[in-house]
């Protein structure tokens, strides 16, 4: 199976690819609702956020209030590294899980919707190809003042805070130029699909799957269920 990122930076529109991906049937794995779902009352990421940032990020229904960590963590490179430590790595196990579970629905491409994949580097070393999302710095400028209500300086500082688009564009295998209107976005995100679908990649990683099934036999097979359930379990 291959694994494919999709990343860009914050209001480049990367929701919208992830959508024509899956409208194209190929799995997404969204890492910002695996993100929210890590933090959920009760969780371990939870408590030790209300540990670290104290109670008055947990709003009257449980949840983070993720503006309210936002602006502690956008203010203070420290703590956001202590964010980034706590909730991280149950990300990562919960997206292993994931890849884990297609693998075994035998998906040949698999697309991890990561916007920090190229600044974090972690999950870099598991893809076989990288998708970039790309717009201007003024349209992401302007897109999160008019999706999130923020100021101009705001907008700014949370740009500022990942890798630049064009950075990401000069290290991606694809570009989605995502500048212009909704069909010309979409015909791209086609036409990239239709390649990874006949990749090369693809049918040998395909064959060396079904041939590995066929040498070793039943009871291998059955032993190897058995450590994939235990691998789940672990994480």
């Amino acid at each position: 199976m291959l694994i494919i990122g999709l990343t860009g930076g914050i209001g480049s529109g990367k929701s919208t690819i992830a959508r024509f991906i899956t409208e194209a049937g190929i799995e997404v794995i969204d890492s910002d609702v695996i993100a929210r779902e890590v933090v959920a009352p009760q969780t371990k990421a939870w408590f030790r956020l209300r540990e670290q940032f104290g109670s008055e990020i947990i709003q009257s229904d449980g949840f983070i209030d993720r503006s309210k960590l936002a602006a502690i963590v956008f203010s203070d490179n420290s703590k956001r590294k202590i964010l980034n430590n706590i909730v991280h790595p149950e990300i990562y196990k919960e997206i292993l899980k994931r890849i884990l579970w297609l693998f075994l629905k035998c998906e040949s491409l698999v697309v991890l919707d990561l916007p920090l994949l190229y600044e974090s580097g972690y999950m870099l070393k598991f893809m076989a190809k990288v998708i970039v999302v790309y717009c201007t710095y003024d349209q992401q400028k302007q897109r999160i003042i008019t999706r999130n209500n923020y100021n101009e300086q705001e907008a700014n500082a949370r740009i500022n805070s990942q890798m630049s688009l064009e950075e990401k564009k000069r290290r991606a295998d694809f570009v989605v130029d995502n500048s212009k209107d909704l069909q010309f976005t979409k015909t791209q995100v086609q036409e990239i699909v239709s390649q990874l679908r006949n990749s090369v990649d693809v049918w040998k990683y395909r064959f060396l799957f079904w041939g590995l099934l066929a040498i070793v036999g039943g009871t291998t097979i059955l032993t190897g269920k058995y450590i994939v359930q235990k691998v789940l379990i672990y994480f």
